[in-house]
């Protein structure tokens, strides 16, 4: 029994160590990872960082969707992120989800 409680265990971390190493290669396809790391400032903020800010906020999914979309500027300084129109929803959804996971 305990051997089948730790294989289940086991799989579900790989399946989520998959899931999330498939949305952190989408973030270095679509050039997020040249501005951003998950725990540590380069131009913009830390995913780590955008995570906690964002942990309570229900409707965090959809503002971040936007801003990455649209570009902003202020939240986290004075340098702009550029719009981001051309990453496709899907990939973008995936990617704020991890994200979101890093809380």
């Amino acid at each position: 029994m305990k051997a089948l409680i730790a294989l289940t265990a086991g799989a579900a971390l790989v399946a989520f160590t998959g899931t999330a190493s498939a949305s952190q290669a989408l973030a270095q396809k679509n050039a997020c990872m040249a501005c951003h790391a998950v725990d540590k400032k380069i131009v913009g903020p830390a995913y780590k960082d955008v995570a906690k800010k964002y942990a309570a906020d229900k409707g965090a999914h959809a503002k971040l969707m936007a801003k990455v979309k649209a570009g902003g500027k202020g939240v986290w300084g004075d340098i702009p992120m550029p719009p981001n129109p051309q990453v496709k929803d899907d990939d973008l959804s995936k990617i704020i989800d991890w994200v979101m996971s890093l809380k």
